[in-house]
């Protein structure tokens, strides 16, 4: 699965890159010289370890397809899927299906490797161009009787026809850039962008110690020198070769706070969690955009995470979309204390290191949370756990279960005046929020002690609230609040910019979380270049290249003249990072259209358009692609041409409302203002959720004379979208325009509520009680 974020133009999430290699001090050369050497010299030494591992991959093994790897039934067995049958066979010991293949006609391929075991296997096909393809039929590997031992397909509940970037032989279902990473170790995805070719390479085809450990060829060196007969040849190095030590557990204890009686580490947690982040690699919703990944270092240095953000995540921070466990986890309370990923599970056996309950009460008390007074759940079969409430499962890909790992308190309450669900309900489906929210007063009183208590401020600002800016803003300002918490509340805040937000952005860049560092740059992305230069300009050497990454992108249109040369040179530097990020990536149309984004605002045009075709060309439903070449077009006086590139794209993106919005722009330039109203109607009635559309749609309709329409259209999204400006300033003066001021002063009256500061606007309303007369306010 994946997310784009887009940040000015910016399709940013999905980016990659090269860059800084020094990471490790003294040790960065020998880091950087060292190669991969398989698990097998791993065991040499390690084989406890070893042997726990190889029978710990069943959810992550890659294997060649082969009868002892295979799982499915290739006997001949069929699969429908909206008319589409699918047939699994086996010919000569080779296992091919017969499915619809990238024209949509049926066609026989051949099954190259097995992708998983538990509790559900998919199947790899190559094709000629080195492009390995994920089929979306699957094997359900779970016991019969739990529903398994069938085929069945990922997306059930609609049809994914062949021209669909989610069919399997599509950009969306591409083994070397969605999934090589985390299933295989030392991948290299090798793309020839010249020629649309993969090359790809592994150390080691399944997931192996180094996948974790890192490149192990001079952690073996050191280990013989250790064994040598000479003293001369034995090595000092503290590190023993390796690139990092996973050791945050090494001499921590857990003891009763004598306060509060909860868990309390002995000693404070570092800043920077190298095994969470390590973890992290696999275990968090990011896209890659570099393969000089290293253990312990933080994941935002060669990847960009997914904040908590609509769609993703729900607005208290529970999973909602597939987005693993790094984001959840680092919301958590645990987290905070400085619990880490194996305090719970044995990281070569991947399972938990005691059982159920015995896992959570090696920290808390064990005479008071497991007791009928502590979950008030007596013989209710099956027994609660405490997982049961406090980290409830959703379903993924359609069979595979997942806890939510934000360890959070269960809060109807919240259900009941916000819409999130909660572990009550999960299993008292009968039931109200209000009525689990009442068991819950009863049991434990009405004061709520939830750690995640920025459920309110995302829900404003998911639902266009009035007072989202502050809610948000006092999210990003706590410094008790996850910092994943409050870089999602800084990248919602980049839509309502102010001098308070711009304030609030200067002080997060200098935060220790780089994810926060990242989303003060989003949220700059508002403000005039020149404002933005001296408060970005710094994280342009930042320590983390996801940040420099994030600041090159925001600084790119800065003239050269108004910067000094050493900051010239810092800007090339990172720009250099920001350019080989995006050609890592040069497979996917978010990085290109990303690098035709930044060329174009360093005055780059040529290169620009270079880039955005070839975007389109990688996928023509990659909708951004085609808005920012038709912008460019725009700014170089080529409106026919402009238009033309968004016709086409409406081809296969019928229902997109930025394809109509900017169509009916562009035909408004072009003068033909019939059409340009009815692109841009068309545009506000699919996305009634973005206020922008309507106010021009509005506008566009006054223009023509049609002020009684427009005017309707103004007061249905004011209803939408009290809170923003353009609409309720735009519907004061269409009323005034008819003399209607009575209703003028009614709309300006309910602003003043949303904005109770703004002077201009009280002017405003004075002026108009004059008009309307009505004595002036005191």
């Amino acid at each position: 699965m994946i997310a784009v974020i887009v940040t000015g133009g910016l399709a940013y999430l999905l980016l990659s890159g090269g860059g800084n290699k020094a990471l490790y001090g003294g040790h960065s050369g020998a880091i950087e010289s060292a190669t991969f050497v398989g698990s097998e010299a791993c065991a040499s030494c390690h084989r406890s370890e070893a042997d726990l591992w190889s029978t710990s991959q069943h959810k992550h093994a890659m294997q060649h397809a082969t009868a002892t790897s295979v799982l499915g039934n290739f006997d001949d067995a069929g699969f429908d899927y909206y008319g589409v049958r699918s047939r699994f066979f086996k010919k000569d010991g080779k296992f091919f299906v017969e499915t619809d293949g990238p024209d949509g006609k049926l066609g026989i391929f051949d099954v190259k490797y097995t992708f998983g075991l538990d509790p559900l296997q998919q199947y790899l096909v190559e094709f000629p161009d080195g492009r390995l393809q994920a089929l979306s039929i699957a094997w359900d590997s779970r016991p019969k009787d739990k529903g398994g031992q069938r085929w069945f397909h990922l997306y059930p509940n609609e049809e994914i026809k062949h021209d669909d970037i989610l069919h399997w032989t599509k950009l969306n279902q591409n083994w070397n850039f969605m999934c090589a990473e985390c299933h295989s170790t030392g991948v290299q995805k090798n793309y020839d962008a010249a020629n649309d070719r993969f090359g790809t390479t592994w150390a080691e085809i399944s997931v192996g110690c180094e996948a974790c450990h890192g490149k192990g060829s001079r952690h073996i060196s050191w280990a013989r020198d250790q064994q040598s007969w000479s003293p001369f040849a034995k090595s000092d190095d503290p590190l023993k070769g390796l690139v990092a030590f996973l050791n945050e557990r090494n001499g921590i204890t857990w003891l009763p706070d004598p306060r509060t009686s909860n868990p309390q580490r002995s000693i404070p947690p570092a800043l920077l969690r190298k095994e969470v982040e390590t973890c992290g690699l696999c275990h968090a919703r990011r896209g890659e955009f570099s393969e000089d990944w290293k253990p312990g270092q933080s994941l935002s240095e060669t990847h960009v995470v997914s904040p908590l953000s609509r769609g993703l995540y729900h607005a208290d921070g529970q999973m909602l979309d597939e987005v693993y466990n790094y984001g959840s986890f680092k919301q958590s309370k645990m987290f905070a204390a400085g619990v880490t990923c194996s305090d719970c599970h044995d990281p070569h056996s991947a399972k938990l290191r005691l059982a159920v309950d015995e896992t959570c009460l090696q920290c808390h008390a064990s005479d008071k949370y497991p007791n009928v007074t502590h979950h008030h759940h007596e013989a209710v079969t099956p027994s609660l756990s405490c997982a049961s409430c406090h980290m409830p499962t959703r379903t993924y890909m359609v069979v595979d279960q997942r806890h939510d790992h934000s360890f959070r308190v269960p809060r109807p309450d919240l259900s009941a005046k916000l819409g999130t669900p909660n572990a009550c309900n999960d299993c008292h489906a009968d039931k109200s929020p209000q009525w689990a929210a009442s068991a819950v007063d009863r049991w434990h009183g009405p004061n709520r002690k939830g750690f995640q208590n920025y459920a309110e401020a995302f829900t404003a600002a998911w639902s266009d609230q009035p007072n989202a800016a502050n809610l948000l803003a006092a999210v990003a300002a706590d410094n008790q609040a996850p910092a994943f918490a409050r870089a999602g509340a800084l990248g919602e805040l980049s839509s309502r910019a102010s001098p308070a937000t711009i304030d609030l952005a200067r002080k997060s860049l200098s935060d220790p979380d780089p994810m926060v560092r990242i989303a003060a740059l989003d949220l700059l992305e508002v403000a005039p270049v020149l404002q933005a230069w001296p408060l970005a300009s710094p994280l342009l050497t930042d320590s983390n290249r996801g940040v420099r990454l994030r600041a090159a992108a925001l600084l790119a249109a800065v003239p050269a003249a108004t910067s000094s040369p050493a900051d010239r040179e810092h800007f090339e530097r990172a720009a250099d990072e920001f350019i080989a990020a995006q050609r890592f990536n040069a497979d996917r149309p978010e990085a290109r259209s990303a690098l035709g984004s930044f060329l174009g605002r360093r005055g780059q045009p040529a290169g620009a358009e270079a880039e955005y075709k070839a975007a389109l060309h990688l996928s023509p439903q990659y909708v951004p692609a085609a808005i920012n070449l038709a912008d460019l077009f725009r700014q170089l006086g080529r409106d026919n041409e402009s238009e033309s590139v968004l016709r086409t794209a409406l081809i296969t993106s019928a229902r997109d409302a930025g394809l109509h919005y900017s169509l009916g722009l562009t035909l408004v330039r072009l003068k033909r203002s019939d059409d340009a109203i009815e692109e841009l109607g068309t545009a506000a009635e699919l996305e009634p959720d973005r206020a922008r559309y309507a106010y021009v749609y509005a506008v566009a309709l006054h223009s023509a004379g049609r002020v009684p329409q427009s005017i309707s259209v103004l007061k249905q999204s004011m209803a939408r979208h009290p809170s923003d400006r353009d609409t309720s300033l735009a519907l004061i003066n269409f009323y005034r325009g008819t003399g209607d001021v009575a209703s003028a002063l009614a709309v300006a009256e309910q602003f003043a509520l949303v904005v109770p500061e703004d002077q201009n606007l009280a002017r405003l309303i004075q002026e108009l009680r004059r008009q309307d007369g009505k004595p002036s306010a005191p």
